[in-house]
């Protein structure tokens, strides 16, 4: 029993010191006013909404305090600025230590904080703090960090007083600080310091870091003291001869006064090294000197040794035993050095065009047959005095046959048309070999199909099963159609300018209609046809359930405003100008406006021409042209001004492409000063000339741009009545006929032929001047030939006057010359000649011209320099003319 009573007593002991030790621990309680709010709008509740929000944060931290519904009733609660000696009285009363008080202060978004924690028996200084945010929904987050900072100033914690840099001149104090860890307010941690100081290091601006702290009256000031490394007042090259300092400098990505880091320089001598080896000189060497200057910086200079330039003399291959190396050279964008290598730049080695060769010429086995055939790492060697020499390990492996192809659904209805309809729609099976190429042409096909009936995410897998042994495949498409897909929503971005209606009446799918893909090609064509954009980004994603879509149409406009300023030379009248100005996309609305003039010796041409493209939102086009026009021929003075009203229609068979044509001409012309030994017809034309007459016909147009044209065609045949019921007193009858084809060839060459042809007859009742009938030469007609020269002549006085029949042909051919600036070459051969009505057309009267020219589709606009060769020049003509125009946008 002694001994049961000593345990009781001592346990008895240790409970009453362990409740004692508990009770002095404890936090004291903590008193929070309601929050002054200063806001524009008044915003219910929020006084006691934050004060609440202290209550819940402090007592999460262990911290008790007062109920704010007993807090509020006291007096000292409602007073708009209570003093120290009101808060001391107040925490008494509520027998706590600690009292909150602040206010919130909104403008416009940000909101700021003011807190003061008041220590009520005095001990203690009171504590400030200073918070602000974005915006009003960032509010309980500044109260949890409010809160922090509260928990430590009240636990006794040692915090953060300040954070200071000292040291710096160049690095501003606020980005050292924001890789700095450590907050004010925040408890101190001298292994929060530790990876602060690691931080500012890594920053890369300073050679050496210290940290200090001292004690403030709130807690600790953490001073970080650094050295900044020294910048660079200059760099320099030495021993580029083939490159300007101005290009390696902007190649290096360092800038003079930024701050030494020896990590970026090694980077940019490898940024210079491969711009040395993109130009050929492949045995580049760079290294870095650094020279300290005053005032902590340093000079930079690269020391360069060139080296040779060197190209790629031959390409060899191994293992190559199907096909020869020049057919497979020929797939390869890595090409030996050829004569014009110096524009061309063949012969240079590009790794990453290299890399991209040998997965072509992979491609090209496997559309082969040789399913299994692969391309070994090539091996580059240099031989001095002979060049670089690229060797390519082939392994080609079987060659495999087509055998049996077949289609399959992965479901019963999953073949929505009969398995012979979908079969016409692959070619694999008509191929002798295994095909990739071909193959994706068929899923492609079939996900076409299944696409323009609505089943957007048709998914079609092609089997392969291989026989090793006979060396041949089985191929079957197996094709799961999925849901029927509607549009959602189409959305358009991107167009700043350019109307959303403009667009969208261009698109042949809509909102709530099925998925077509061909109709989605053909609207993103007529997009493109516009001329409006630069670029056009389609995506697809799913809609708000399976069987619906959502289409984003993102387009980047390019300036539709236009200037062109043109130059040419004749005999007639020397050197000619031109100029245009246009917007071909007014007001954003796609309504064409243009004014142009001609200004020679002697001519004087002012029009302007305005075209709406959707008269009252329905397809149909209209315009209006006003012009006027001098030209003093050697033989008479012509003065004429008249305009055009026209328009353009559907006709209702292939709308996309086809319209027809209807357009009324008037046209008041004014013969003076004729010659006495001028032409009889030319006198006959003397006095007022009144042309009224209307023009039907119909156009067939599906160039794939208006401009750098690479595929399409374009049909017009029109004709024109003039006089007769139309009043005036030139009658005549004229036909109009145009076809020009643009074909694509491989290495993105265009092919271009395009004819010509006319004919006018004169009817009884009026007359028909020499300026209605035929006259060709010059740029756009035969070039080579000066404006307007080809044409019969009045074989007493030699004037021209004009025929009534016409042809001409043109053949063109156009290549990239320098492919990176967009700089194309062509050659040409055109022909054309201009008949009377008795010699009918005559193909032994064709004028030829060959020739040769560039064409820059600049930054400014479309460049063109052609020159032409007479093939039948005459005793009095000159062997060829220049002919140039250049651009502009706005």
């Amino acid at each position: 029993m002694k001994r049961l009573s000593v345990w009781i007593v001592s346990a008895l002991f240790i409970t009453f010191f362990a409740y004692s030790y508990l009770n002095a621990t404890e936090m004291p309680q903590v008193g929070i006013l309601p929050f002054r709010v200063h806001t524009i709008k008044p915003i219910p509740h929020l006084d006691t909404s934050i004060q609440k929000m202290f209550v819940k944060f402090l007592s999460e931290k262990g911290i008790e305090s007062v109920s704010p519904y007993k807090i509020n009733k006291e007096p000292e609660s409602r007073l708009p600025a209570p003093t120290l000696k009101d808060l001391a009285r107040l925490g008494r009363r509520l027998a706590v230590r600690w009292i909150i008080k602040g206010s919130l202060t909104m403008i416009g978004e940000r909101v700021s904080i003011d807190i003061q924690l008041i220590d009520t028996s005095g001990k203690e200084s009171a504590y400030n703090l200073f918070l602000t945010g974005e915006s009003i929904d960032k509010l309980e987050d500044m109260v949890k960090g409010a809160v922090k900072s509260l928990y430590n100033r009240i636990a006794g914690v040692v915090q953060v007083e300040a954070v200071r840099v000292v040291g710096n001149k160049r690095v501003e104090a606020d980005a050292i600080k924001s890789v700095i860890q450590s907050k004010k307010g925040e408890e101190f941690s001298l292994e929060k310091i530790d990876q602060d100081l690691r931080a500012i290091y890594q920053m890369g601006y300073f050679k050496d870091v210290q940290v200090e702290t001292e004690d403030g009256t709130e807690g600790k000031i953490v001073i970080f003291r650094v050295k900044e490394k020294p910048s660079i007042a200059s760099i320099n090259f030495v021993g580029n001869k083939h490159i300007s300092d101005k290009d390696l400098k902007k190649e290096c990505g360092i800038k003079e006064y930024s701050i030494l880091n020896q990590k970026e320089i090694k980077q940019s001598i490898n940024r210079l090294e491969d711009l040395y080896r993109q130009k050929g000189y492949y045995q580049i060497k760079i290294k870095e000197r650094i020279e300290e200057l005053p005032r902590n910086e340093v000079s930079l200079t690269y020391e360069i040794d060139e080296g040779e330039k060197i190209y790629i003399s031959e390409i060899r291959f191994e293992g190559n035993k199907y096909f020869k190396d020049d057919d497979l050279k020929d797939i390869m964008e890595t090409s030996e050095k050829g004569f014009f290598s110096w524009i061309t730049r063949s012969g240079l080695l590009d790794r990453k065009k290299l890399e991209f060769d040998l997965q072509k010429i992979t491609s090209f086995y496997h559309n082969h047959g040789f399913i299994k055939a692969r391309t070994g790492e090539p091996r580059i060697t240099y031989e001095k005095g002979k060049g670089l020499i690229i060797t390519i390990p082939i392994i080609e492996g079987d060659q495999y046959r087509v055998k049996k192809v077949d289609i399959a659904g992965e479901k019963k209805d999953d073949l929505i048309a009969k398995k012979d309809r979908l079969m016409k729609l692959i070619r694999i099976n008509k191929e002798k070999f295994f095909n990739r190429e071909v193959i994706r042409d068929d899923i492609l096909a079939l996900r076409n199909f299944y696409g323009d009936q609505g089943y957007a995410y048709v998914e079609i897998a092609p089997l392969v099963k291989e026989d090793n042994v006979n060396h041949t495949v089985n191929i079957t498409y197996k094709i799961s159609k999925g849901m029927k897909v509607r549009f959602e929503r189409i959305n358009i971005t991107g167009n700043t300018y350019t109307r959303d209606k403009v667009i969208r009446r261009e698109l042949k799918v809509g909102e709530k209609g099925y998925f077509s893909g061909e109709k989605l090609k053909k609207s993103i064509q007529n997009l493109h046809r516009l001329g409006f954009f630069e670029d056009i980004e389609v995506k697809k994603h799913k809609g708000s359930r399976d069987d619906l879509m959502v289409l984003d149409i993102k387009v980047k406009e390019r300036p539709t405003g236009s200037f062109t300023i043109g130059a040419g030379y004749s005999s007639f009248e020397n050197a000619i100008g031109m100029f245009q100005i246009a917007q071909s996309n007014f007001l954003g609305y796609g309504q064409k406006i243009a004014a142009s003039g001609r200004f020679g010796s002697r001519t004087v041409l002012f029009d302007i021409r305005f075209t709406e493209p959707w008269l009252m939102d329905r397809p149909i086009s209209a315009g209006i042209d006003l012009y006027k026009w001098k030209t003093d021929y050697y033989e008479y003075t012509k003065d004429s001004l008249g305009g055009a009203l026209r328009f353009k229609f559907p006709i209702g068979i292939d709308e996309e492409y086809t319209r027809g044509i209807a357009r009324y001409m008037y046209d008041d012309a004014d013969i003076t000063d004729i010659a006495d030994t001028a032409s009889l017809a030319i006198k006959e034309m003397e006095g007022r000339n009144v042309t009224s007459s209307l023009t039907l016909g119909i156009e067939r147009n599906t160039k794939d741009r208006p401009w750098d044209t690479t595929r399409g065609s374009v049909n017009r045949l029109t004709f024109e009545y003039a006089g007769g019921i139309f009043g005036g007193d030139v009658y005549f009858n004229k036909i109009l006929g145009k076809t020009a084809w643009y074909f694509p060839l491989p290495f993105k060459t265009v092919f271009l032929a395009q004819g010509r042809w006319g004919y006018v007859k004169r009817r009884s009742g009026g007359k028909l001047p020499i300026y209605q009938k035929f006259r060709i030469g010059g740029i756009n007609t035969v070039r080579g030939f000066d404006y307007d020269s080809i044409s019969p002549e009045d074989p007493a006085t030699g004037d021209k006057i004009g025929g009534e029949r016409m042809m001409i042909y043109n053949l063109e051919y156009r290549f990239p010359l320098i492919r990176e600036y967009g700089i194309k070459g062509l050659v040409f051969l055109d022909a054309g000649s201009v008949t009377t009505e008795d010699q009918g057309y005559d193909f032994g009267e064709l004028r030829e011209s060959v020739g040769t020219g560039i064409r820059w589709y600049s930054p400014i606009g479309p460049l063109r320099l052609e020159y032409g060769w007479k093939l039948d020049r005459r005793a009095d003509e000159t062997s060829g003319e220049w002919a140039f125009s250049v651009g502009g946008v706005f």
